[in-house]
């Protein structure tokens, strides 16, 4: 099968492996290189240096709206286009260009978590289990027919991280699936009234509020770890905090209930004892790594 493969980051990697496998790949789109660094050295993106290496064409237009790109799209006369956290808007023309049409991979069990951060709105919810959608693509945001699923459980000290990397696997081996007979996942519908918003991760939401429910707030540094990471601030420092457990402690809200031989912070019905941190331009260690040389001070409100 002819398949054009529209994808970005890390996420899309397993996916375009598999299809490279299995069928002929004949252009790739991607986001635009930027500039990354002190040396402003050009920065491609996963999906770019992927095909790259299998000598793959890719293309990196800033839109699909125009008309000459849209021609350009159908004349690669591809059987389907695969998209996988690509970032750009899809129009009407491209979206209809191909026999097939357009695939989308999309990281929850639709219809919950249409929209940009499925992952992460996911496990911040407290959902016990996430998944991958194989959905035909229309012009409405995650609102196409579905075709296959596939379930991941969301462990109790599962991070987004970690979520991201199964759902990525999965999401190869579902598309290889449907590609591999399309006549077996006829469309289902979205029930528009089960449907959720799983809105774009804003880095202002990642300073920590330890009046949250301590249960909610263990949940959103799951959901934000590695990236972007939840953070507090102490003596003018910025520590990220990267993974965490709830535990039993009485205090003010932000209370430093120990930080000596281990971090202990107060929260909103008990407290969270800070496992793994990343101090303002060092790199990522377990907390106990850090209170060696660092200590913070008891009774202080964070």
């Amino acid at each position: 099968m002819r398949v054009v493969f529209m994808g970005t980051p890390d996420f899309a990697v397993p996916a375009l492996r598999r299809l490279m496998a299995e069928h002929e790949v004949v252009c790739v789109y991607t986001r635009e290189p930027k500039p990354a660094g002190r040396g402003n050295l050009v920065n491609k993106t996963p999906i770019h240096l992927l095909a790259e290496e299998n000598g793959v064409e890719v293309r990196t237009p800033k839109t699909l709206r125009n008309l000459e790109e849209q021609q350009k799209f159908a004349e690669l006369k591809a059987d389907v286009a695969v998209i996988a956290a690509y970032g750009l808007i899809l129009p009407k023309p491209v979206l209809e260009a191909f026999p097939l049409g357009c695939l989308n991979i999309h990281a929850s069990l639709l219809p919950r978590w249409r929209g940009a951060a499925p992952i992460q709105r996911a496990i911040e919810a407290g959902d016990k289990v996430g998944g991958i959608t194989i959905m035909q693509m229309a012009e409405g945001l995650d609102t196409g027919d579905m075709l296959l699923k596939g379930t991941v459980e969301i462990g109790e000290k599962m991070t987004g991280g970690e979520l991201h990397d199964a759902l990525a696997q999965i999401g190869g081996e579902l598309i290889a699936e449907v590609l591999a007979a399309p006549e077996k996942y006829p469309p289902q519908v979205q029930n528009e009234a089960e449907t959720c918003y799983a809105q774009k991760l804003d880095k202002d939401e990642c300073l920590i509020d330890f009046a949250m429910p301590v249960a909610a707030l263990y949940n959103k540094i799951r959901a934000f770890s590695p990236y972007p990471a939840m953070f507090f601030e102490y003596g003018g420092e910025r520590f990220k905090v990267l993974q965490a457990e709830k535990t039993e402690g009485k205090g003010k809200a932000g209370e430093i209930l120990s930080g000596k031989d281990e971090l202990v912070i107060a929260a909103n019905g008990g407290a969270l004892k800070i496992t793994q941190i990343q101090r303002q331009g060092k790199r990522a260690m377990p907390t106990e790594e850090l209170l060696r040389g660092f200590v913070f001070e008891k009774g202080a409100v964070i």
